[in-house]
């Protein structure tokens, strides 16, 4: 018996794997496919063996007894073992169903399939279900974030370009800008289904069959959309490897920027935002750090991704269009490492953002000083003087270059500075009084003036997170009906088991 299965899984090779193979390719492969792949592995081979059947190619007799022996295996989880020059985990438990029940029997599961074909299934369903985890977790983050921005419509600050205090805005209108770019991430992350949701299996080692399988009835018993068409496209197909993480390295990028605002802003410099206490770290020596170090995590973890992207890419360029190691092992090789660093990023942003605390006084404090409310006084002048915006602009330019080079912020200008500078410009007086002047550089008052479509106001912002939050809800509904079509299919896959088994 065991020269039989040195035989089935080694074929015409007379000479066992070397040990230095086995040590860094073989057992490292077949240990990650044992953690991953086991019941993916042998739900696999139950729906084949079922289209099998159902197809007339195998008989029933011989169906039940390898699904009453793979049950067997599922519930005897043993790790792949070389010792009888066993290649994978697929052969491993291929191996130990002939043990079970015989070659004759046992040796016809494989009727039909590659291992190719078969690793390819794998590996696509393997990604489905991390897939839809992560997409569970990315939209968790985006209502967090959308749960802090409705409580800060009124949390004013200073906007920044260039990293230079811009024009009034709230913190709502900055985390709505935010959402919608995640908006926009997520929709790319969601349209990967499309490609990753494809069954291989049926291709078989990239040729087809000449065996009438049906492609369909195994795809649906397997959650799939449907087959994919070609047989060499079944195994040479890894596109949606690099589309899924394509698609979660720019969400990592737009959380990196996210995360270095905030990163920015938690400085006592700033002072806009703290971070919990659980989200932060001390310094050995200094006594007064409190580091955000979850932020600092999240800004790494998107130059992770950006290389898993180039690994990816890299593995899969120049390299023929079937099926290779290059394809079924190294492209895919860290395609779980970056699902599992996007899991670690969704995870912080969600604790760190979730218990943010905003300052909205020192946010309002800084907004009056540091001239990000300037452009709305020269709004003012255009108003109530009569004269155009650059002739306003080249007042208040004057204004404020007087100021800095005193050493004063913008809490100093009056009617008398703005007076001096129109004199100066355009020899006329100023309509704007004190009062007026004060009411144009007021924040709160500018931020709540632009109403138009993507405006500060926070009325406007509202209708903004409204549109965002129900974005969210129809994501939500989708990544729900996808669940169920799973759920549906893996029970109906049971039912056909135990029908065949109880026959």
């Amino acid at each position: 018996m065991a020269e039989q299965a040195k035989d089935f899984s080694r074929g015409k090779i007379s000479k066992p794997l070397a040990q230095e193979i086995i040590k860094y390719i073989n057992d490292p492969i077949a240990r990650s496919d044992f953690e991953h792949s086991y019941d993916t592995m042998l739900d696999i081979n139950r729906a084949h063996v079922l289209m099998l059947c159902k197809q007339h190619i195998i008989s029933e007799e011989v169906g039940k007894k390898i699904l009453k022996a793979t049950d067997e295996i599922q519930q005897n989880r043993i790790l792949p073992d070389f010792s009888e020059n066993i290649e994978d985990l697929y052969t491993n438990l291929e191996g130990r169903l002939i043990k079970m029940v015989g070659m004759e029997v046992g040796g016809q599961q494989h009727t039909a399939r590659s291992r190719n074909d078969l690793g390819a299934t794998v590996v696509r369903m393997d990604t489905r279900k991390y897939y839809l985890q992560l997409a569970g977790m990315f939209n968790k983050m985006r209502k967090t974030i959308l749960s802090l921005a409705r409580d800060n419509y009124d949390a004013v600050f200073s906007g920044y370009t260039h990293m230079q205090p811009s024009e009034p805005v709230s913190f709502a209108h900055y985390l709505s800008a935010v959402l919608a770019g995640l908006a926009r991430d997520y929709k790319r992350y969601a349209n990967v289904w499309d490609s990753l949701n494809l069954c291989p299996l049926g291709g078989c080692s990239m040729g087809s069959t000449s065996y009438n399988i049906d492609r369909n009835y195994t795809a649906k018993l397997l959650g799939f959309n449907g087959p994919i068409q070609n047989s060499i496209d079944c195994v040479a197909s890894r596109d949606y490897v690099l589309e899924t993480v394509v698609t979660l390295a720019m969400a990592s990028d737009t959380m990196s920027r996210l995360a270095f605002d905030l990163y920015i802003w938690s400085t006592p410099e700033f002072g806009y935002i703290e971070v919990d206490d659980s989200c932060a770290v001390c310094s050995s020596i200094m006594p007064q750090k409190k580091n955000p170090f979850t932020l600092e995590h999240m800004k790494g973890l998107a130059g992770h991704m950006e290389g898993f992207v180039v690994g990816i890419y890299s593995c899969m360029k120049n390299i023929i269009y079937s099926h290779s190691k290059d394809t079924s092992v190294e492209a895919t090789r860290y395609l779980y490492e970056a699902m599992h660093d996007m899991e670690i990023d969704f995870t912080l942003a969600n604790i760190t953002i979730g218990t943010l605390k905003v300052k909205k006084d020192r946010m309002r404090d800084n907004a009056l000083r540091n001239f990000c409310t300037v452009t709305e006084l020269a709004n003012y002048l255009v108003r109530y003087d009569d004269i155009s915006f650059r002739q306003a602009h080249h007042i208040v330019a004057d204004v404020v270059d007087k100021l800095c080079k005193e050493g004063l912020d913008s809490s100093h200008i009056d009617r008398a500075r703005v007076n001096e500078a129109m004199k100066e410009q355009l020899g006329a007086e100023t309509k704007l009084t004190d009062e007026l002047i004060k009411e144009a550089l007021d924040p709160s008052r500018i931020a709540e003036a632009k109403k138009c479509i993507g405006g500060t106001s926070a009325e406007e912002v509202k209708r903004q997170l409204d549109l965002l939050e129900e974005q969210i809800d129809a994501d939500e509904k989708v990544l729900a009906d996808r669940l169920m079509y799973l759920a549906q299919a893996k029970e109906e896959l049971n039912v056909a088991v135990k029908k065949l088994e109880n026959s």
